[in-house]
């Protein structure tokens, strides 16, 4: 009896998983919550911060850099020149299917993004 009380085994305690933990969701996820699409879209092609690019759209397709120049559309909100400089970037976007709708979603981001700021 001596020995099993030495000896004795600690009951192991369960391990959490680390699914418990709660995941955060970005603002640009919250607002596409409805649309994954658009999510996907604007996760490969927008700005986070646009303000930071210092020239225009018109600026970066004279250097013919169609796709800034497209993503600065994007912030711009203007459906034509996203079409017209993602398409001229070369790229097969899956932003050319759905533009209006991305825009739309683009637009509810930087309007809160600078309601934060």
């Amino acid at each position: 009896m001596f020995k099993r009380l030495l000896f004795k085994s600690k009951r192991k305690k369960p391990l959490k998983t680390s699914l418990e933990k709660k995941v955060e969701r970005t603002s640009l996820e919250l607002i596409c919550a409805d649309d994954p699409e658009a999510y996907e879209v604007l996760r490969d092609t927008m700005l986070l911060n646009p303000r930071l690019i210092k020239e225009s759209i018109e600026e970066a397709a004279k250097k013919r850099d169609f796709f800034t120049a497209g993503q600065l559309a994007l912030y711009a909100g203007d459906v034509e020149k996203v079409k017209k400089y993602f398409e001229l970037s070369g790229r097969k976007l899956k932003i050319l299917e759905i533009p209006e709708r991305a825009v739309k979603k683009a637009q509810q981001y930087y309007a809160e993004q600078t309601k934060k700021k």
